[in-house]
């Protein structure tokens, strides 16, 4: 409902989970994911601010504006309480939207996010941000995968078709270019983080190539941490049975207890 911010409704369950992709990415990344939740769930799978369909969306870039623009467009649909999940740049407008109104965020789900850790391979973020044909985008989303994994067609397809629109690489690379500025990412406050009280479950590749799956380990205790083993930074492309398992465990959740961690195989 907010201007130029662009969702993919689907579903009428009494649950609603939103799902925020990562950067360079659109809302049609989760549709495995989203198809193995149907029917019974609620999902919303934005494009953020500057990818896909809200790639006009005005001040596109930060995470916080992105997490603003979602949180109004939710309030606009008179949501009082949902499901979180976010991959990567999405994982931290998702903390940043629990933190922000953590009273409607029901439980939160992050896949490899960002703002844990200061540490972001910028040079690939910045090779992917000016991927434009489908050779360069397939070699870059191999470059941040597991060692097993192969692109999807269908990914790479949809991600082709979305840097087709008129300006949507420049902005890419321009987002690229402030989020990786001296090859750092800004990084979200710890004690913001251990103030979360939903149930948070973080899933990681250990082989991820774009933030270093260790950065889990200065998360707050109370987290549930599940390291992928063998799979990289896509962890909805490449493990979507895992990652709706993981989505499905964490919002059937109560309480957040003391910090676990499990190791898991991608396939």
């Amino acid at each position: 409902m907010t201007a130029s911010l662009f969702v993919a409704e689907q579903g009428a369950g009494s649950k609603a989970i939103v799902l925020l992709h990562g950067f360079g990415g659109c809302h049609d990344v989760w549709r495995e994911v989203i198809s193995s939740l149907m029917p019974a769930t609620r999902t919303l799978a934005y494009d953020l601010p500057g990818h896909g369909l809200s790639l006009d969306f005005p001040s596109a870039g930060p995470a916080k504006v992105a997490a603003r623009a979602v949180l109004a467009d939710l309030s606009q649909r008179r949501l009082k309480r949902f499901h979180l999940v976010g991959h990567s740049m999405g994982g931290a407008v998702a903390a940043l939207m629990a933190q922000a109104e953590p009273e409607k965020v029901a439980s939160l789900t992050l896949l490899a996010p960002g703002g844990i850790g200061p540490e972001i391979n910028g040079p690939l973020l910045r090779r992917y941000a000016g991927a434009a044909d489908r050779s360069e985008i397939r070699s870059c989303l191999v470059a941040m995968s597991g060692p097993s994994a192969r692109p999807l067609d269908h990914i790479v397809d949809t991600l082709w078709e979305m840097r087709r629109r008129a300006g949507q690489v420049e902005k890419l690379i321009e987002i690229a270019a402030a989020m990786t500025k001296d090859d750092r990412q800004g990084v979200i406050p710890h004690d913001r983080l251990g103030g979360l009280k939903m149930p948070v479950m973080v899933a990681w590749g250990t082989d991820d190539a774009v933030l270093p799956f260790a950065q889990a380990d200065d998360l707050p205790a109370h987290f549930h941490v599940h390291h992928v083993l063998e799979a990289g930074h896509m962890l909805a492309e490449e493990a979507p049975d895992l990652v709706t398992e993981i989505i499905r465990r964490n919002t059937n959740r109560r309480a957040a207890p003391r910090r676990q961690k499990f190791a898991a195989a991608a396939s």
